[in-house]
């Protein structure tokens, strides 16, 4: 059915597309810098996307723009119509309180930092990019002034990747599950019963690894036809447009599952961009409501179905016909406990279950205090090793493995980590609630992922931006955000395998 929209609507529209046409170039561009540009071009390159980003940022904040918001605001009876000017308010309101030439310095900024945060990383120098990550703070700061926030600055960063989300409820929800959190993996950690992972860190060959990656996203239903599988340092999912969403992995040799866990990860963000309603494709509305939300779709693929016993019981055969003939004398159960070994990690992409979240709160907390200028940035790799002590039980042996791990920060995403446990909460409530209308776990058993991947369309998927986070959350699951599902789920899993007596 074609939507009849009045000539006003129309130019809205065309205008809107418009945008989101130079939002995909500047994110293939994105992608290409992240999977093998060459050095010498990433300064070029991050010149076109300054100019690129800096067009869009003009569209947005125009004269023409805030035109239209205001005669269809109130005006248009077309539901896309106002929720796509809903979103178009937004980001006006965001982008005209930043100066246009400091808006295209940021941009600059961003791709110069996120190279020289890959440089320091991989030579383990913290100083190299410490100027690049002083200068991303004090935009942020600025930024979180130009915005407008109550109680905290922070709040104003938050709500660029959760809206609706503030410091008051995070400390709230972070705090019941720390606590249920740091008590369960001391029990774990102190339990008789211990996996031995050692049987897992065996020469497994990179193209073996991706064959089976492969296959995975394929039963996942991840469209190779609307996306493709890359290496790069750091693993991430990258939308163009509902036909071309694109995966990225890192391949361990001697542990599978960064990379086993990893493409499944990010196979479930892909599936959440590949089925949003077409109708909504180039609109204001196309992709992902919040991060959280994001996040809940790759936690719920890798933790709530991969890491689940009915996964292995179906795919360990699958696995051990790639996998090298070691693992063809490891047994089921032996190879189950392993893969779920509770161990306090450095990395946070590499964590188990357990202390994922733990990982999170390490860097909202410093992210937080920077916002609120209560430390330095000169002062973060220590702060970081002291909280990974207290939180982990763990102190990191170099910046690598500690303050340099993630590209975050480098771009200037300050606010996003808090989506990551977020999306974990919801995750386990969205777990939670369809298990109240379908067998997920008979169906996980028999490999047929299809009766799931409807259930998260019909309730996250189509729905792209029109509906708000929280909203989203309340339709699919009947209630608000609830920590406690989560905290159920690892007791029960954990106790479980640990043999632990259930408090």
């Amino acid at each position: 059915m074609v939507t009849q929209w009045n000539e006003c609507e129309q130019q809205f529209m065309d205008y809107t597309k418009r945008i989101a046409q130079y939002e995909e170039a500047i994110n293939l561009m994105y992608w290409d810098l992240r999977t093998g540009a060459p050095s010498k071009g990433v300064e070029g390159r991050s010149g076109v996307i300054a100019t690129l980003s800096q067009t869009v940022h003009e569209w947005y904040t125009s004269d023409q723009m805030k035109l239209y918001i205001n005669q269809l605001k109130d005006e248009s009876k077309n539901e896309l119509i106002q929720k796509s000017v809903e979103q178009c308010e937004k980001n006006y309101n965001q982008f005209v309180k930043i100066p246009p030439e400091e808006y295209k310095e940021y941009v600059v900024l961003q791709s110069q930092s996120e190279a020289a945060w890959e440089k320091a990383k991989e030579t383990n120098d913290f100083e190299l990019f410490l100027p690049y990550l002083e200068k991303m703070v004090a935009y942020n700061k600025k930024f979180a002034n130009y915005w407008g926030y109550e109680d905290h600055p922070y709040n104003a960063l938050l709500d660029q990747y959760e809206p609706g989300m503030t410091v008051n409820v995070l400390d709230d929800v972070f705090s019941k599950v720390r606590i249920a959190l740091t008590e369960l993996l001391h029990q774990v950690t102190q339990s008789s019963v211990q996996p031995d992972a050692s049987l897992l860190q065996v020469d497994f060959p990179n193209e073996q690894q991706k064959a089976f990656s492969i296959e995975i996203l394929k039963r996942m239903g991840y469209d190779f036809d609307a996306g493709r599988l890359d290496e790069t340092v750091h693993p991430f999912a990258i939308e163009l447009n509902s036909g071309d969403v694109r995966i990225t992995n890192n391949y361990n040799e001697k542990d599978f599952r960064v990379a086993t866990f990893g493409t499944i990860h990010e196979g479930g963000h892909a599936l959440y961009e590949q089925n949003i309603a077409k109708d909504l494709a180039y609109t204001p509305l196309a992709g992902g409501t919040s991060m959280g939300i994001h996040e809940s779709q790759s936690l719920f693929w890798e933790n709530f179905v991969a890491r689940s016993e009915a996964f292995w019981k179906h795919h360990y055969p699958l696995f051990q016909s790639y996998a090298p003939d070691t693992f063809k004398h490891v047994d089921f159960t032996s190879f189950y406990s392993a893969i779920n070994e509770v161990k306090p990690s450095f990395i946070r992409i590499e964590a188990d279950e357990l202390t994922y979240c733990l990982h999170i709160m390490v860097r909202y907390e410093l992210e937080k205090a920077l916002i609120n200028n209560e430390i330095e940035v000169k002062d973060l790799p220590q702060l970081w090793n002291d909280k990974m002590e207290q939180y982990l039980g763990i102190r990191p042996t170099s910046n690598k493995v500690g303050i340099l791990q993630d590209v975050h920060w480098a771009g200037g995403a300050f606010g996003y980590f808090p989506s990551y446990a977020l999306g974990y909460m919801y995750a386990a409530q969205l777990y939670e609630a369809m298990t109240r209308q379908i067998d997920v776990d008979d169906m996980i058993q028999n490999g047929d992922f299809t009766a799931i991947r409807q259930w998260l369309t019909e309730h996250i998927h189509q729905h792209g931006k029109k509906k708000k986070p929280l909203q989203l959350l309340m339709d699919a699951t009947g209630e608000a955000l609830n920590p406690n599902y989560l905290i159920q789920y690892l007791k029960r899993k954990y106790e479980d395998l640990y043999q632990i007596k259930g408090s």
